[in-house]
């Protein structure tokens, strides 16, 4: 329970200062750039959050992650813990495509926005597609997305279906995209929980799957390989072997 509170604790003031950090340097027109602010606020947040926790995070495979270019990486999502744990230990500069839902969170939905971060709008069709084109011109700039294909938390920690939207992204932007499986974030605190059950989290990445050639009706083909890798990650965990 003491680890509990320590965490909220840290999550709240840690918020406040990074999502602070964000808008001011924003206000006064500080440019994007990678290791800058926009950056800091979530990797160094992210990376406070999961001390607090006391949920180490690992990152195997790394050098399956194409170096000098961003990617979209497509990743499973079971808990909140996903995505500080990617923002924790992903390389380079890395923004999220997430819910219109998150923007309403104090600070932080402002600041998220601020930093370059992508809203999706899952139940105006118009709007998410706006987003996406938004989320492209990122990824063209230089730096790379984090999509959750399943659309929101798993709340078995079950892999759920994909939707394709994500993989239009990658297509659009002529960009790989490179599978990540995150370990262990849906014991620690599934959605709907508030008890912390910590433990150590284990990112394993896939091989990147190119998508030059392709068009946007390759989309679900593209999702079905994508989460066909994302299921073998999994599997290689739950057989005890993660080291290949």
């Amino acid at each position: 329970m003491i680890r509990t509170v320590w965490f909220y604790a840290v999550l709240v003031v840690s918020s406040v200062i990074h999502a602070s950090g964000v808008l001011v340097a924003a206000l006064l027109g500080v440019k994007r750039r990678p290791g800058g602010i926009y950056d800091w606020g979530a990797s160094d947040w992210a990376r406070d959050i999961i001390a607090a926790a006391g949920t180490a995070v690992e990152l195997e495979g790394r050098e399956r992650i194409p170096p000098h270019q961003p990617v979209v990486y497509a990743s499973n999502h079971s808990s909140m813990f996903d995505i500080w744990a990617l923002a924790a230990v992903l390389p380079g500069s890395v923004r999220f495509v997430a819910k219109q839902e998150l923007v309403k969170v104090p600070l932080v939905g402002r600041a998220m926005l601020a930093a370059g971060h992508v809203a999706i709008d899952r139940f105006n069709r118009a709007r998410a597609f706006e987003a996406y084109e938004r989320a492209a011109a990122v990824i063209r700039g230089g730096i790379s997305a984090v999509v959750f294909p399943e659309g929101t938390r798993s709340r078995s920690g079950e892999l759920l279906s994909f939707k394709n939207a994500p993989f239009g992204l990658a297509i659009a932007a002529g960009v790989p995209v490179v599978p990540v499986y995150v370990h262990n974030t849906f014991e620690i605190l599934p959605k709907g929980g508030i008890r912390l059950r910590p433990r150590p989290i284990r990112i394993l990445v896939g091989e990147a799957i190119p998508t030059a050639g392709l068009s946007l009706d390759d989309r679900q083909r593209l999702a079905d390989r994508t989460r066909a890798v994302l299921l073998g990650l999994r599997a290689r965990v739950d057989s005890g072997d993660a080291s290949r």
